[in-house]
C-alpha cells in the first residue's frame, strides 16, 4: 500500500509540477485513494451540493482524480451511502485509504496535504468521542459544566497552536480549525439544558447565568462559509431548539418539557423563518426539523400542521415535494390499514410480494451498509428477539440499490442467517411507500396483514409491551 502510494504521489508530481514554466496553470489539486470492502464501483466528488465527477474506481479499487480550476476549500466524496469532507488547496496532491465497515475511523491520508486534512478527521472523531463525555459532564451544575467545557476547548486550541508551529499551514485550514473549534464548544453549551436531568427543562434553563450564552453576540447565522461544516450545523440545531424553549415556556401550560409536542416544534419553525435570512440554510435546517418531527409522529392531523408550516417557510421545492410525498406515505399507514403490498427479492433471488409473508404477528425492519453500526447491532438485537418470540415472523429488509450478492456477502461475513431476510426489489418507490426514515424504523403486523404500529424501534424499551399485545390478539 505505502509503495503503491509513493509510486503515485511520484507520477502524479511529476504530471502537475510546472513552477518552473512561468505561464503554467497552478490552480489544480489531485484527490485519491483507495477503498476496502466497496459497495459501488465509483466514488462521487463535488463541492457545494455541486457534482464535479463520478470516478470508478479500477480492479485493485483504487483511482485518482486531477481537479482542474480549482477552487480552494472544502470538497466532498462520497461512496455508497457514506461520505466525507476534505480540504483542498492549489497544488495539493492528496491520498487516502478507509474501509467502508469502518468508514471515518479507518481513514488515513497521505500525501501533499495529508497532515491538514488528517488533523481535520482526527478532531472530527475526537467531538465524536467528546459527545460522550458531555453526556455524564451535563448533569453538573452550569459553573461546574462550563469550568470543563472550557477546559476541552483550551486542550483543542492548544493542540491546534502547536500544528501551527509544527507545519506549514495556510490562513484557510487555520479558519476552518478555528471555526470547528468553536462551534463545537458553543454547540456544548446550548445542549447542556436538553441532556442535564429534571423534566422542567424551561426552569432549569431559566436558573442558568445570562453570561452562559454571551457568545451568542458573535453568532453568524447566515454563514455561507461554514454552512457546509459539520459542527456549524450541529450548532444551529441545537441553538434554535434552545431559544424556541424559552419562547415555548412564556405561552406553555405544560410544567414539563416534551420536544415532540406539536406547539414547541412549530415554535421553532417560527424561530428558524425569522432568525435565518440565507435561503438555503434556512430550508436545510427547516427540513431537518421537519422530517424530524415526522419520522416520530403518529398523528396525522399534527403531521398536515407540521407540513403547513414547512411549506409556507420553504423555498426549495425539491425537498417540499419530498416532505409532502413522505406525509402522504405516513398517513397511508395507519394503525388498522391493511400494509401495502410491496415486491421483495429473496436471496435465492425469487421475488415475492411482502404481503403473502404475513402469516403470523409479524415485525418488519431495515438496513443499508450505509448504517453499519446499525446493521451489525440490529441483527444482533433480533437473534435475541427471535428466540424470546418464536410465534412471531421477523422480517428483514435491505433498502440499498445494489446488486443483491453484496448485501448477501455482508450477512453471511457477520454470520446471519438468511432466512426472513429479503431486498427490495425497487428500493426508491418501496422506501416511500413504507416512509422508511429513519432506518432505525420498525413497522409491527398482526397476523390478519394489518398494521399494528407504522413507526416503532426494536430498541425501544416499549417495544416488546407492543409486540406482546399484538401476539395476544
Amino acid at each position: 500500500m505505502k509503495l503503491y502510494f509513493s509510486i503515485i504521489i511520484i507520477v502524479i508530481t511529476f504530471l502537475g509540477c510546472k513552477k518552473d514554466t512561468p505561464n503554467a496553470d497552478l490552480n489544480y489539486a489531485y484527490l485519491g485513494g483507495e477503498i476496502i470492502n466497496p459497495t459501488t464501483n465509483f466514488v462521487v466528488l463535488s463541492k457545494d451540493e455541486v457534482v464535479i465527477d463520478t470516478v470508478k474506481l479500477d480492479v485493485r479499487n483504487r483511482f485518482i482524480y486531477k481537479i482542474i480550476n480549482l477552487n480552494e476549500g472544502m470538497y466532498t466524496f462520497r461512496h455508497g451511502g457514506e461520505y466525507q469532507m476534505v480540504l483542498l488547496e492549489p497544488q495539493d496532491s492528496l491520498l487516502f485509504r478507509l474501509n467502508t465497515l469502518d468508514f471515518d475511523e479507518s481513514l488515513v491520508y497521505t500525501g501533499e496535504g495529508d497532515k491538514k486534512n488528517n488533523y481535520l478527521i482526527n478532531h472530527f472523531l475526537e467531538n465524536e468521542k467528546e459527545e460522550k463525555k458531555i453526556v455524564k459532564l451535563c448533569q453538573s451544575n452550569p459553573s461546574i459544566y462550563e469550568k470543563h467545557i472550557d477546559s476541552l476547548k483550551d486542550e483543542k486550541e492548544k493542540d491546534l497552536n502547536s500544528f501551527i508551529k509544527r507545519f506549514e499551514t495556510t490562513p484557510l485550514f487555520e479558519k476552518i480549525a478555528k471555526a470547528n473549534i468553536n462551534y463545537s464548544y458553543y454547540s456544548n453549551k446550548e445542549v447542556y439544558p436538553f441532556i442535564h436531568f429534571g423534566k422542567d427543562k424551561a426552569a432549569f434553563l431559566n436558573s442558568i447565568p445570562e453570561s452562559f450564552y454571551s457568545f451568542r453576540k458573535d453568532v453568524n447565522y447566515n454563514d455561507t462559509f461554514l454552512s457546509k461544516y459539520y459542527n456549524y450545523n450541529t450548532f444551529l440545531r441545537h441553538n434554535v431548539s434552545n431559544i424556541s424553549l424559552k419562547i415555548h415556556d412564556n405561552h406553555s401550560e405544560n410544567n414539563s418539557f416534551d420536544r415532540t409536542s406539536i406547539c414547541y416544534n412549530l415554535d421553532r419553525l417560527e424561530l428558524i423563518d425569522s432568525l435565518i435570512s440565507n435561503a438555503k440554510i434556512k430550508d436545510d435546517i427547516l427540513h431537518y426539523f421537519t422530517l424530524m418531527y415526522l419520522s416520530k409522529s403518529q398523528n396525522n392531523e399534527n403531521n398536515e400542521t407540521i407540513l403547513k408550516s414547512y411549506l409556507n417557510k420553504s423555498q426549495n421545492d425539491k425537498d417540499k415535494k419530498m416532505i409532502s410525498d413522505y406525509v402522504k406515505s405516513l398517513n397511508s399507514l395507519k394503525d388498522g390499514e391493511f400494509l401495502p403490498s410491496t415486491q421483495l427479492v429473496d436471496y435465492d433471488d425469487k421475488e415475492v410480494d411482502i404481503f403473502s409473508l404475513i402469516k403470523e404477528p409479524s415485525v418488519i425492519s431495515f438496513w443499508s451498509s450505509a448504517y453499519f453500526s446499525h446493521f451489525k447491532d440490529s441483527h444482533k438485537k433480533l437473534i435475541e428477539l427471535k428466540e424470546k418470540y418464536p410465534e412471531t415472523r421477523f422480517i428483514t429488509i435491505n433498502v440499498d440499490n445494489y446488486n443483491i450478492d453484496k448485501s448477501k456477502n455482508i450477512l453471511l461475513s457477520y454470520g446471519f442467517d438468511l432466512k426472513n431476510e429479503y431486498q427490495f426489489k425497487n428500493p426508491k418507490e418501496a422506501k416511500n411507500t413504507l416512509a422508511i426514515y429513519p432506518m432505525t424504523k420498525t413497522i409491527i403486523v398482526d397476523r390478519n396483514k394489518k398494521i399494528v404500529n407504522s413507526n416503532t424501534n426494536i430498541f425501544s424499551i416499549h417495544f416488546e409491551d407492543q409486540l406482546l399485545g399484538t401476539i395476544n390478539q
